[in-house]
């Protein structure tokens, strides 16, 4: 047991089965990963730009974009750099601070989410108190409170994994996570602690889902008494609940897997079902506001049609010059 404290290194052992690919993997991911920041950026960047869009919906939309641009810059340089290394180690420290990141940008997604429930609840639901109750110093408040908290409940959660003795360097995931990093623990009486607050984090997050089922009960039942608030509901609720479906169902596919999955399924699906949640929704999400949303639209639009009007304006004075 002299050996249980000396651990520096993390070898990650879901590498394995990508060697024969690295490159192909390697291109797609960074590709994936240029899309992610390309869309999710030009977002956040029309939205400060544009002093029409300084409103709370879409300044939460722009705090959703920014926790999608952390948590992937937690994983992406890592796993791209891990993809052309013949040796996939990561530092004690390092794997620490991924796992803070990754779970903290995960909880922080759903804080959000609840928070956006909450905005289309008082628009619908309250109209005439929308711009008292959230006004954009208020929704700011809000969002940093929420982010802040997550930050520290994970925190909490990072410095109690910390704490224990480990007997294993081997995780068997392209990345570190807390779950991953507990069961190499050397004395599983000293996990006992890390499962309650695990399990009370639990709870915390859920109660997020329920505040928002709770929302969206009284949203629809508003919805269908008027015309007008059907097409408010198909504007602005129906993108929060295709990225709500989107995260919630990617994270339960990789907490399921990652709790009760079997062993005898290819490493293959293992690593997509563990990555798809730092994939999937940081993609989708920007796409599916930047089509559904009518004043972003707009202002895309605008950008488009400025360029290119500019660029046929350039060519026709060069033909003017050279002619």
């Amino acid at each position: 047991m002299n050996n249980v404290s000396v651990i520096t290194m993390f070898f990650l052992s879901g590498f394995n089965e990508t060697i024969s690919h690295r490159f192909v993997l390697f291109f797609l991911s960074l590709l994936c990963y240029c899309i992610i920041c390309l869309v999710n950026v030009s977002l956040i960047v029309i939205i400060i730009l544009d002093s029409n869009l300084h409103e709370s919906m879409y300044i939460l939309l722009c705090v959703f974009c920014m926790n999608a641009l952390y948590g992937t810059a937690g994983f992406f340089p890592r796993f791209l750099w891990d993809l052309l290394s013949d040796v996939h180690v990561i530092s004690y420290y390092g794997c620490l601070i991924q796992n803070q990141v990754i779970y903290s940008f995960a909880c922080g997604e759903l804080s959000i989410l609840a928070l956006m429930a909450y905005d289309r609840y008082v628009a619908i639901c309250q109209p005439l108190k929308y711009h008292s109750i959230m006004s954009k110093q208020r929704v700011i408040r809000f969002a940093c409170f929420s982010w802040f908290t997550t930050f520290c409940i994970m925190t909490v959660n990072t410095f109690l994994t910390f704490r224990l003795k480990l007997c294993s360097p081997y995780i068997s995931r392209l990345f570190c996570v807390n779950w991953s990093i507990v069961q190499l623990a050397c004395f599983p009486a000293q996990t006992t602690i890390n499962a309650i607050v695990a399990n009370i984090t639990i709870i915390i997050y859920l109660l997020h889902g329920v505040f928002i089922v709770w929302s969206y009960m009284y949203i629809i039942q508003t919805c269908v008494k008027s015309i007008e608030n059907r097409a408010k509901f198909m504007q602005t609720c129906v993108p929060h609940l295709v990225s709500l479906f989107t995260f919630v169902v990617a994270i339960l596919t990789d907490v399921i897997n990652m709790r009760l999955g079997s062993k005898e399924l290819p490493r293959t699906l293992q690593n997509f079902i563990a990555i798809e949640f730092l994939v999937i929704p940081p993609i989708m999400n920007p796409l599916i506001y930047g089509f559904k949303l009518t004043k972003i639209q707009k202002r895309i639009y605008s950008v488009v049609i400025f360029k290119r009007t500019n660029f046929c304006f350039i060519r026709s004075d060069n033909s003017f010059t050279h002619s």
